[in-house]
């Protein structure tokens, strides 16, 4: 989050709870089968558990990403909407440091709360840590070692560029950089891959004998969109193609206007582009100018 903050949305601007689920309709009688609740910080918004208690009666696996100060709230709501599958955005293992990105002073208490979580064998927990040379990457082993003995799947994000982040190859700490982190410190012959669910966004490893396992989801210097098949849906209902994408599907204004989104939904789907919104090269992805022209990552949402 930037230091000042970012400019908020009218209420108005965003799909009300209904909205949600008249649109999370739409796309399961197109064929949708998973939904994922993510943000920015979903739990932030009053309605939340209507939300999920509406879209749990859908045919749906439904998952949820979260910073994980306030999942200790809705432990019997997620239960209760057949969520099992929850992804814990953290960044650092070292207080001091999350308190700096986070511009929060919440690690013991996410902490704690991702404790709770593994120890309810309810839950599939992932963390979700971004990587950035010079900030984090020197805590690449000891997010391995929380999976000795925690049942999670630490996840490695390499560093993407976004309005406003400040992003510069520089920073990029790369899925073979991950690898030879990995492979230095617990030794070549314990780190062990492992398959990949189809479509997955992660290449997943494992550590003889650990509990849980490590992925890295490399959309820098290895891409997967040959196998991506996700979209996502902005809080003011508006449909991205792609995380990448500055194109944008308005949907809540037909809606509101009582027309079909369902062509518009095709279109949109049909127009998604090869690799990444369309920036097939190094050189058009790290483009200072085609990035500012997409939203930055924290007032996307979804």
């Amino acid at each position: 989050m930037p230091a000042a903050g970012i400019p908020l949305s009218p209420k108005n601007h965003i799909m009300t709870y209904e909205e949600v689920f008249l649109v999370a309709q739409k796309f399961v009688a197109l064929g949708v089968t998973k939904i994922r609740i993510t943000g920015g910080e979903p739990l932030v918004r009053k309605d939340v558990a209507l939300i999920l208690e509406k879209l749990a009666t859908l045919p749906v696996e439904l998952s949820i990403t979260t910073n994980g100060v306030l999942i200790d709230k809705y432990i019997e709501t997620f239960k209760a909407c057949g969520i099992q599958k929850i992804n814990v955005s953290i960044d650092s293992l070292d207080e001091q440091k999350f308190n700096t990105i986070t511009r929060r002073n919440d690690f013991k208490k996410v902490m704690e709360n991702i404790r709770l979580f593994v120890k309810d064998d309810f839950f599939k927990i992932k963390l979700n840590c971004v990587l950035m040379k010079g900030f984090n990457e020197d805590e690449i082993p000891a997010f391995i070692q929380l999976t000795k003995d925690l049942n999670i799947n630490v996840r490695f994000i390499e560093f993407m560029p976004f309005d406003g982040n400040k992003w510069n190859l520089d920073q990029l700490v790369s899925h073979q950089q991950v690898l030879d982190k990995a492979t230095q410190f617990f030794g070549n012959s314990l780190v062990g891959k492992i398959e990949d669910a189809p479509n997955d966004t992660s290449k997943n490893y494992r550590i003889n004998n650990y509990q849980g396992s490590f992925a890295i989801i490399s959309t820098v210097t290895n891409p997967f969109c040959d196998s991506c098949n996700r979209i996502r849906l902005t809080a003011n209902g508006k449909l991205k193609n792609c995380l990448f994408s500055n194109g944008e599907t308005d949907l809540l204004t037909a809606l509101r206007n009582g027309e079909s989104i369902e062509t518009a939904i095709r279109v949109a789907i049909n127009s998604k582009r090869k690799m990444r919104g369309g920036m097939d090269t190094q050189q058009q992805f790290t483009s200072d100018e085609l990035r500012n022209q997409n939203r930055s990552m924290t007032a996307i949402g979804g």
